[in-house]
């Protein structure tokens, strides 16, 4: 699929604000509609098991029944709101503006950026739930030290959009692989948002997508159209307006789904291996606000750090974290001049590494028709460098890196004898060639970036040394165990062609040796997750990968599990079900099932 017919080429000449760039500009207001109840006592679990998929698009060649989307009536899944008679009237005359509002806008062809029959297509196209399904099928030998369940994220929109969509715009669901004593079982649930049950209730989507429809004037419009249901009752948004698709994360007994737009969502994982969603999760009213969607877990001290940006109004950014039962720290706010696009930052054993780089918010930019998201020339980008235990970020260090965008850090870490704070991440050309139409294609160079801390100087290079060599790596990690402390090892999603996955590399990040895992002809997967064989194994690489694969010419997924030294497949799990590439994912292991919260 060339760059500009597929879900992560930023094609539109006009740029798009992603779901999960900022506390949402759905939350643009302060305009309240029902006062939200506090927290019960009694906690309430949610699952949609009986909400099958109400998308239909045309079925993809190699397709069952088992693995189809399946139209179902949306009449199925809706309830009669208690409207009284004016509600009733101001929802069918915003009814009406909405589809005038649609019809204007589908005078002209939608871009391929956010045309749904190109961003939800193929393997990019949404499933239904499946309940758990057990003994599946197994080639080769699972290792015993894989004793859990892996997880990964993913966009899975429920509803039929009405107009513009893109990938990340879809609702979340997670796809879970328990493996116990060398038997695998799977399943995937849709992680309940507040979103998702209110737009499941009406049968048809109401929140806006913030890639797909809120840029330019009809981006205002749709803007005002949500204000004025919620001022009228018809919908509440203060219960938030997240997907939750992005990443996840297990902390406090806790696994959390995540995107940057909202709070996170807990997920509980049931003894038989099944997904419920908890409900939205605020750290007992401790957070106040978004939290993006790659906290970072410092393996020795075992505390959750995080940032939270706002695309409206200052402080654009605040830093916190939280120990290991859960206490959060106080904000920090984090002097920003304008608001920036950030998707990831860094950790080491002392130091948070903050990004502030060229990709910006400008709001003002909606009222002259384009988008709020640009690429700005003349700012420099350039790293933060703050204590990990600061009260306040007097003591913060900026050091300038001209031209580096990081869409994401693999690690960082400190080599004292130098002053130098090291960064390891994938720096993409053109900065913006996520959002906006180049005729150069997207290149993301692993590359090596130094912060010396002493002269406030930078410097980066390539890490693979020949352009000859030259690979684009988008997603991926390096051995958890070891984040923030220096490792000899990345192991990076091949995002060819782009933006699917055709194997996974294992980068020498001293030499810049690559060793390539190919998945086949028309094969296909996403991030690969590197789980250890223990929390103290003696060499870094000692562990396996772990990656749902799509064969495109069966239309069959499994998962693969590889042996991260020697880069050999040791066992296969034929799956149930079709699992649509997707994000992020995390493995918990029996003793953190036991011990959910």
């Amino acid at each position: 699929m060339a760059a500009s017919n597929t879900p992560y080429s930023g094609v539109r000449a006009k740029t798009q604000i992603p779901h999960h760039l900022s506390s949402s500009i759905v939350d643009l207001g302060s305009i309240s509609f029902n006062k939200s109840k506090s927290n019960s006592k009694k906690t309430k679990i949610h699952s949609t098991l009986h909400s099958p998929s109400v998308l239909h698009f045309p079925t993809q060649p190699g397709t069952s029944e088992e693995d189809s989307s399946v139209t179902v009536n949306p009449k199925t899944n809706r309830y009669q709101p208690l409207w009284n008679f004016l509600q009733r009237a101001a929802a069918t005359a915003l009814d009406m503006a909405e589809a005038a509002l649609v019809s204007h806008e589908r005078q002209r062809p939608l871009p391929k950026t956010v045309d749904p029959r190109v961003q939800i297509a193929g393997n990019f196209s949404p499933v239904q739930e499946q309940k758990v399904r057990r003994s599946l099928p197994v080639t080769g030998t699972i290792p015993e030290c894989i004793d859990g369940i892996y997880v990964r994220n993913g966009a899975n929109p429920l509803l039929e959009p009405v107009a513009g969509h893109h990938f990340f715009d879809g609702d979340g669901m997670v796809h879970a692989m328990k493996i116990e004593k060398g038997s695998a079982s799977y399943s995937c649930r849709f992680t309940e948002t507040e979103r998702l049950k209110q737009e499941r209730g009406r049968g048809r989507p109401v929140f806006p997508k913030a890639i797909g429809e809120l840029h330019g004037h009809s981006g205002i419009a749709r803007l005002l159209l949500f204000y004025a249901r919620g001022l009228c009752g018809l919908l509440d948004h203060t219960k938030g307006t997240g997907v939750a698709n992005a990443g996840l994360v297990y902390f406090n007994d806790r696994l959390l789904a995540m995107s940057e737009d909202d709070l996170p969502y807990q997920v509980r994982i049931t003894p038989c291996g099944d997904l419920e969603t908890v409900g939205r999760y605020n750290f007992n009213s401790q957070l106040k606000h978004s939290m993006i969607a790659h906290p970072k877990i410092d393996p020795v001290s075992k505390e959750l750090f995080a940032l939270s940006y706002n695309v409206v109004q200052k402080p654009y950014l605040k830093y916190f974290r939280f120990f290991p039962d859960g206490k959060k720290s106080p904000d920090i706010d984090i002097p920003l001049p304008v608001p920036t696009m950030m998707h990831d930052f860094a950790i080491t054993e002392n130091f948070v590494v903050i990004p502030d780089q060229q990709v910006v918010f400008k709001l003002q930019e909606m009222l002259r028709g384009g988008s709020p998201v640009i690429y700005d020339k003349n700012k420099k980008s350039r790293f933060g460098i703050l204590n990990k235990n600061a009260t306040d970020a007097k003591d913060i260090i900026w050091v300038e890196s001209p031209g580096s965008f990081c869409f994401h850090l693999w690690n960082a870490w400190e080599e004292p004898e130098s002053n130098e704070v090291v960064v390891i991440g994938s720096c993409m050309t053109p900065p913006d060639s996520i959002f906006n139409d180049y005729d150069e294609s997207l290149k993301s160079v692993l590359s090596e970036i130094r912060l010396n801390l002493k002269t406030g100087k930078s410097t980066r290079r390539p890490i693979i040394q020949e352009s000859s060599n030259h690979v684009n790596l988008e997603a991926g990690m390096v051995n958890r165990n070891r984040l923030g402390r220096q490792t000899n090892y990345a192991y990076l999603a091949i995002a060819e062609p782009w933006p699917k996955v055709s194997g996974f590399a294992k980068v020498d990040l001293f030499t810049g040796e690559v060793k390539k895992y190919m998945y086949g002809n028309k094969s296909y997967g996403g991030e690969p997750f590197f789980l250890p064989t223990n929390q103290n194994c003696e060499t870094e690489d000692d562990g396996y990968i772990l990656a749902f694969v799509h064969d495109e010419k069966t239309w069959k997924s499994e998962l693969q599990i590889v042996n991260a030294k020697n880069l050999q497949l040791e066992a296969s799990v034929r799956l149930p079900s079709r699992v649509p590439y997707g994000f992020h994912g995390t493995f918990i292991d029996r003793r953190g099932l036991v011990n959910q919260a």
